[in-house]
């Protein structure tokens, strides 16, 4: 679910015959078509990321998720009886100490997606969890200008970023950079692998 360009997915050499993949993001879905249907992979392009409309019931033995939203009700449908939900998700606390640094008022944009949530979901609709985990690491920046190019392009964490908004706080992170040799961030990841009953 949500391949991108498919570089990841390649990485897996499944074998081409028996992979499907989905793609919500226009562009992404021409690379898809150019790139992975003459290898053999089926694409679905989808209009609406959750919704899996265009595929049948108990088609998949596995069905992997790296960082796309879904809907577990679609991903049950879609699956065969035991087979494989594999999910790594980036969780709401994302990046939080550095966005709410610049911003005091950030409320976090996706408060649903933690890993006790999405188990509970999980397991609210028939999974069993084979497999949980959730890991915060820590990004640490060397430079301002690559903590200025990350925020400006991830306009959906750091939103109206820009370095005239807030020059007084990059100036009081660059005082930070000198004496600590970088400036720290916290990302939040999590992964689960459930059955389907």
């Amino acid at each position: 679910m949500g391949t991108g360009g498919g570089e990841l997915l390649l990485s897996f050499k499944h074998p081409y015959q028996n992979t499907s993949v989905t793609e919500a993001y226009p562009p992404n879905i021409k690379l898809c078509q150019e790139k992975l249907t003459p290898l053999g992979i089926t694409v679905y392009p989808i209009l609406d990321d959750d919704k899996l409309i265009n595929i049948g019931d108990n088609l998949f033995d596995i069905v992997l998720n790296h960082h796309e939203s879904y809907d577990i009700k679609e991903v049950k449908r879609v699956l065969k009886d035991n087979g494989l939900f594999i999910a790594q998700q980036v969780g709401a606390y994302n990046n939080y100490d550095l966005i709410s640094y610049f911003d005091e008022n950030y409320k976090i944009k996706f408060p649903d997606v933690t890993l006790d949530k999405a188990i509970k979901s999980l397991e609210e609709n028939g999974f069993e969890i084979i497999y949980k985990n959730q890991y915060f690491s820590k990004n640490h920046f060397l430079d301002l200008g690559a903590l200025v190019y990350f925020a400006k392009i991830i306009k959906w964490e750091f939103v109206d970023f820009s370095v005239e908004r807030y020059i007084d706080k990059l100036e009081k992170l660059n005082e930070i950079l000198k004496n600590k040799g970088y400036i720290e961030s916290t990302e939040d990841r999590f992964m689960i692998v459930a059955k389907k009953k």
